[in-house]
């Protein structure tokens, strides 16, 4: 108790030097073309949630933030960061790409990782969705869509203002199955220099499951600089290390011999060199990540031990053509490679060069771009693009059509490949194809209220935007179940054993409908209300004879919504999911997937000295709703906790 009181006293000395902006609901992004656009210029579907939501919602982890934005299924197995598949327009967790700052986060091993953002959330600027096709300028993964990360240090710009500006936030929470959380950090800023750092901190004993707890000690923490050396030259550095360890079981598997636990580590190095002339900005961006897994599936198993790597490096060139045109160009580098003892050792090398063609032409703007692939298994590889958007008053038209690949990673080419002996479970498989699809997609966005800036002060800001899309792919990747004698290698296998083989299913092709609708509105008084809802509709058409496991894992329908408002003497949030799927059902662990489940997070917070110290209560699965998103891996049950939050 003495600790958790001393822990409390250093959050409430740590002070917020922040005002709150109103949302912005058509923001500059980079997203589409690497360009700064409006998103209503870019002719996609995109959302952009500002960081300092994070703060706000009751959630504790990107991954969590990511479940509550329209449109994203977040598939989670274990709580406040353990592990979560983000899925977006139906597709697998494999093909979303997430992008840090201009580099490629998805790990060599496995999509499952892709979920460990290896940032403190007082580091986000804002986190973008960009929804649909997107290999012609980022490549691999990019087919369901792109999460994109920005941050407050790299993306700051030189100012000229005298004044120093400082944020510095902290918040501490303790609640039932001896939950304690941290997460501080802040931002730093003068004319020419943007510091950015801070530390998230979730762990907890876990709810029961069967058998075994559900335990987390997530850690996260990250440190940025950017300098401007001159007018047209700066550089920026990141640093940052995270390591997730919980309780693992029947994360991947239906046994009854699973009790496992798993500890992942990461550590990620970047640096950005940038040069802004009168016509051109030109980056060199590169990376380094390296990863620890350490996986035991039960106390007597020898435990897997995967180390990957990843380095790459992206040149950029933004030629300002004239007002209303400019040409992106790029090369790109990869090189991946894994060392363990149950995938062995494998290296893959990739390059890439892409251009890009930016143009507005009064109401109309349009983006073609093509991306020209090479990779050692799928050889080369002539990827396009086009974005179409036009405005017209309040309405704003968009279409895009673009080709995506997909290349396996280590895991699906390699897992349980190097044991001696294998009796049951996935098995990789070398001979995988490249997953190629095209995808298209047509929508519409509206802006109900006027753009003027007195009735936006009076009504505030609605965006409504409708999608209608649909994906064409051949030679997915996903896992079938595959009797013994169907398998292509069997020297580790056992004649009686149950096995799911990575396989290329022949076709697999989906459409769907999205909504999205946004709201944000400042009151007089320190009254705000913002909020978000989105909701889709998804079905395939499959071509496999027998049912593979993610892409039949998906919901059918999903909505999921925040709910936000705040004045001067408290504040109350609410998010939700629900979802539509196809029932699953595990007896040998008696478990099971229900066709429809809600859940719902609640949090309220009381100012207790003038917007400055805050006490909050929060409860997470409120109707204590029986939660699965995968089958096997058990959610929490109804969860309290509470905290104290200081702000200045």
């Amino acid at each position: 108790m003495k600790a958790i009181l001393l822990f409390f006293l250093l959050i409430s000395i740590i002070y917020t030097f922040a005002q709150e902006k109103e949302i912005e609901l058509d923001p500059v992004t980079l997203s589409t073309s690497l360009s700064a656009q409006k998103i209503s210029q870019t002719g996609r579907n995109i959302i952009s949630i500002p960081g300092e939501q994070f703060n706000k919602l009751p959630v504790h982890s990107v991954d969590e933030l990511l479940r509550y934005v329209p449109g994203i299924e977040v598939q989670t197995r274990g709580p406040q960061g353990s592990q979560s598949d983000i899925v977006l327009r139906g597709g697998t967790f494999e093909q979303v790409l997430v992008i840090f700052d201009g580099i490629r986060l998805n790990d060599p091993n496995t999509g499952h990782f892709s979920s460990y953002i290896p940032i403190a959330p007082a580091e986000i600027d804002r986190i973008e969705i960009l929804k649909g096709a997107s290999s012609a300028i980022y490549g691999s993964e990019a087919v369901g869509g792109v999460i994109n990360i920005v941050t407050k240090a790299f993306s700051a710009k030189k100012t000229q203002e005298p004044d120093k500006k400082l944020q510095v936030n902290a918040e501490g929470t303790i609640g039932e199955y001896k939950l304690i959380n941290g997460n501080f950090g802040g931002f730093y800023q003068n004319n020419y220099t943007s510091i950015g750092g801070g530390f998230l901190t979730n762990n907890s004993n876990g709810q029961l499951q069967r058998g075994a707890r559900g335990f987390f000690h997530n850690n996260t923490a990250s440190l940025s600089l950017k300098q401007w050396i001159n007018d047209h030259c700066n550089i920026a550095l990141r640093s940052a290390f995270d390591s997730r360890d919980f309780g693992a079981q029947n994360f991947y598997t239906t046994f009854v011999s699973d009790t496992a636990s798993e500890k992942v580590t990461t550590s990620w190095n970047q640096l950005q060199l940038q040069y802004q002339g009168n016509k051109h900005i030109v980056a060199i961006n590169a990376g380094y990540k390296a990863v620890k897994d350490h996986f035991a599936f039960n106390p007597s198993s020898v435990a897997n031990e995967n180390h990957s790597y990843l380095f790459q490096t992206v040149v950029t060139d933004n030629y300002h053509v004239s007002t209303n045109a400019n040409l992106v160009s790029g090369v790109q580098y990869q090189q991946k490679w894994i060392r363990s003892n149950d995938r062995g050792n494998h290296n893959l090398n990739q390059m890439a060069a892409f251009i890009i063609w930016n143009q507005i032409l009064n109401r109309f703007s349009y983006s073609p771009s093509v991306r020209v692939d090479y990779t050692q298994n799928s050889g080369t590889e002539l990827i396009p693009q086009l974005n179409l958007s036009y405005h017209l008053n309040k309405i704003q038209l968009r279409a895009s059509a673009g080709k995506t690949i997909r290349e396996a990673d280590f895991t699906e080419r390699y897992n349980n490949y190097n044991k001696v002996f294998v009796s049951g479970g996935s098995i990789g498989n070398p001979g995988l194809k490249a997953e190629r699809s095209f995808s298209y997609e047509a929508g519409i966005d509206y802006w109900p209220l006027s753009e003027s800036l007195s009735t936006r002060e009076k009504l505030g800001q609605l965006k409504i935007s409708f999608t209608v899309f649909r994906r064409e792919q051949n030679n997915v990747i996903d896992w079938v179940t595959t009797p013994y004698a169907n398998m292509p290698r069997k020297d580790n296998l056992s004649p009686t054993g149950t096995y799911a083989l990575a396989s290329n299913i022949a076709k697999v092709n989906t459409s769907g409908l999205e909504t999205d609708i946004q709201y944000s509105k400042r009151f007089k008084k320190q009254q705000q209300f913002w909020g978000t809802v989105g909701l889709i509709w998804l079905d395939d058409e499959i071509s496999a004879g027998n049912p593979s496991f993610y892409i039949s894992s998906h919901a059918k329908f999903l909505t999921n919504f925040n709910l936000e408002y705040s004045n001067q003497l408290f504040s109350i949030t609410l998010n939700g999911v629900y979802k539509h799927r196809t029932p699953q059902e595990a007896s040998a662990i008696n478990t099971t997937i229900h066709a429809d489940c809600f859940t719902m997070n609640a949090k309220v917070a009381v100012w207790l000295l003038k917007q400055r110290l805050s006490i909050f209560s929060e409860l997470d699965n409120v109707f204590d709703a029986e939660n699965s998103d995968l089958l096997g891996s058990q959610l929490p049950g109804r969860w309290w906790m509470g905290g104290l939050k200081f702000i200045l």
